[in-house]
């Protein structure tokens, strides 16, 4: 029941968020693209709303090298992989909710096959993160990135050996998530 109203509440406040962003992309188009004057009261007033969150926005955007122009596109993207990361974080609390309540009533092999699990998610996870790092550019030698590394080197690297990239496309992680899957089914059944 709280996560019924928790996760109500989120969708709303997502769904908010996606029109603020939505109106604020299709104005910022319409006077780039002048079909609307940049003086009238409308595209005054937005930029006024959109200026605490578009400002910090455009500083970023220019100190990678982009066009601060792009901010609105940029914010309603955030806003997008925001929201779904959100969704779905609330939706993984709710069920590790009922996951840990059901495990109060259960003995040892649940615990036991829970811990598995969570071992496997936890490597899934991070076979997940270093894909998306690496296509952000993101040095392997960072320290939060070292960790995600020790925990998937021991399974790509083997892979790597044996299947190479082809060209800039690296298949080895996707064929770790697969060996992993495999893996998981298989412990998870003995249980």
């Amino acid at each position: 029941m709280v996560f019924d109203t928790l996760d109500l509440i989120v969708r709303g406040a997502i769904v908010l968020a996606l029109v603020y962003a939505s109106v604020v992309a299709v104005t910022h188009w319409a006077v780039r693209s002048r079909r609307i004057t940049p003086f009238g009261i409308w595209p005054r007033y937005m930029r006024r709303a959109s200026d605490p969150v578009l400002l910090p926005l455009e500083r970023r955007i220019l100190r990678a090298g982009g066009n601060p122009q792009d901010a609105p596109l940029w914010l309603l993207g955030v806003v997008v992989a925001g929201g779904l990361l959100l969704l779905t974080l609330v939706h993984w609390l709710a069920g590790f909710t009922v996951t840990l309540q059901y495990l109060t009533a259960a003995g040892p092999r649940a615990w036991l096959r829970f811990a598995v699990g969570g071992l496997f998610s936890v490597l899934m996870v991070a076979l997940i993160v270093r894909v998306i790092a690496s296509w952000f550019g993101i040095s392997p030698y960072r320290g939060w990135m070292r960790l995600v590394m020790a925990l998937t080197d021991w399974i790509v690297d083997p892979i790597r050996r044996i299947l190479p990239p082809l060209g800039m496309f690296d298949f080895s992680p996707l064929v770790a998530w697969l060996v992993l899957s495999v893996v998981r089914g298989f412990v998870l059944s003995l249980f």
